[in-house]
């Protein structure tokens, strides 16, 4: 028999791939799930179970969570990556370095053939076909759900027809949980007025009040929380969600567009990544120089929509990453964050990299670095193109 790796997850669409996989068109499925630190271990067990139940010839767990951190989220935080300045691009970065552990469990099995369950609507199919055709060229690549147009009912209908009984209203919502924030569709998203109820999201708000949070970073990489040291930056990532998740903070709804030419939308839920993103911003704010600020937003924009658009092995987002690396030299301090049910705020920094520093002036207050004089001669020098042209022209205003 022909082998074939399915990207697993679990869910109803890789629940019916594996049915139709080995009984329709009569592959050895071997399912794979590429972890990007999104499950529990009692998860994970629960998804093997259910793959075994349904026919698979083999079951592994591939962890690349530490590759996603190294190769990836590090640098989605040193450029601030909010997609349409809001969404921390949760899932999308995720998918190339599930892809492309897919692909290196094929090779090393032998296998004929990879499979995924993405739908033929969204962006995850482009993601899936990209990484496997560029670095898995000779196999072929299987989509069954994509390609025989299946709605959620009939994938239903047809596992209930092989005997596999679930409880499906569970998958009334499409829920891709990752270290980096969780995703979530459902019929609400499909349109443009509806919004996701309480209970399509994983977590629930059950703090109350407020409560202060510091984070400290160590050129750019969050290295301590509340004090507490990690040598494990995965780790302190997982604290701050652990400390945020209870006030229900990152919530919201993604608007934008998709590789395939439509508008999408989708909910989300990201407390850590919102949180250290913006309180990383702020500590570069007081850290990075005007030009290395610009300069550096101006990069981000473009790295953070190559990595949704299926682009993070073109060589330029390295170059992009050996800038945004460069540019963390000095951003080093702590941040003040005040939590509140469903919101947070900054409340400022520490460093000793602060370039806002008093010992040269207190911005609308003193300055001990220039003189009424100076400011009197470099306006007069500044304002000169302006007065020429204007002498010139005779332009009002």
């Amino acid at each position: 028999m022909k082998k074939v790796v399915l990207a697993y997850s679990g869910g109803l669409d890789t629940s019916y791939c594996v049915k139709y996989l080995s009984e329709e068109m009569g592959f050895e499925v071997y399912t794979a799930l590429a972890n990007t630190g999104g499950f529990t271990p009692g998860e994970l067990a629960a998804i093997e179970e259910k793959a075994y139940v349904l026919g698979a010839r083999r079951h592994v767990t591939l962890d690349v969570t530490a590759e996603y951190y190294d190769k990836c989220i590090k640098y989605m935080i040193f450029g601030n990556v909010l997609r349409n300045k809001t969404y921390p691009i949760s899932v999308s970065s995720e998918r190339t370095f599930q892809a492309l552990a897919i692909v290196r469990y094929a090779k090393e099995i032998g296998a004929d053939a990879l499979a995924h369950g993405s739908t033929g609507a969204g962006n995850d199919q482009v993601r899936f076909d990209l990484c496997f055709s560029v670095f898995a060229p000779g196999m072929e690549i299987i989509t069954p759900t994509r390609d025989l147009k299946l709605s959620r009912e009939e994938e239903i209908a047809y596992l209930r027809s092989k005997g596999v009984e679930r409880d499906w209203s569970k998958m009334a919502y499409s829920i891709n949980k990752g270290l980096w924030g969780t995703s979530v569709g459902g019929c609400e998203t499909l349109s443009s007025h509806l919004y996701l109820p309480e209970e399509a999201y994983p977590s629930a708000a059950w703090k109350a009040g407020e409560e202060t949070l510091t984070l400290s970073f160590e050129r750019g990489e969050l290295c301590a929380v509340n004090g507490e040291r990690y040598t494990s930056k995965i780790e302190a990532i997982r604290q701050v969600e652990a400390l945020a998740g209870g006030w229900a903070i990152g919530r919201d709804t993604h608007v934008g567009d998709t590789i395939v030419g439509i508008k999408g939308r989708v909910g989300f839920e990201a407390a850590a990544p919102l949180i250290i993103i913006k309180a990383h911003e702020l500590l570069e704010k007081h850290t990075l120089t005007k030009w290395q600020a610009y300069w550096k937003e101006q990069l981000a924009n473009w790295y953070g929509m190559f990595l949704h658009e299926a682009m993070y092995g073109e060589p330029v987002m390295r170059n992009i990453e050996s800038f945004l690396q460069d540019s963390q030299r000095y951003v080093s301090g702590t941040v003040q964050v005040r939590m509140r049910p469903y919101s947070f705020e900054l409340l400022g920094i520490e460093s000793e990299h602060d370039l806002m520093n008093a010992s040269f002036a207190r911005y609308g207050e003193e300055t001990s670095a220039w003189t009424a004089e100076d400011v009197k001669g470099f306006t007069r020098i500044l304002s000169m193109p302006l007065r020429i042209y204007n002498a010139v022209n005779k332009e009002e205003i």
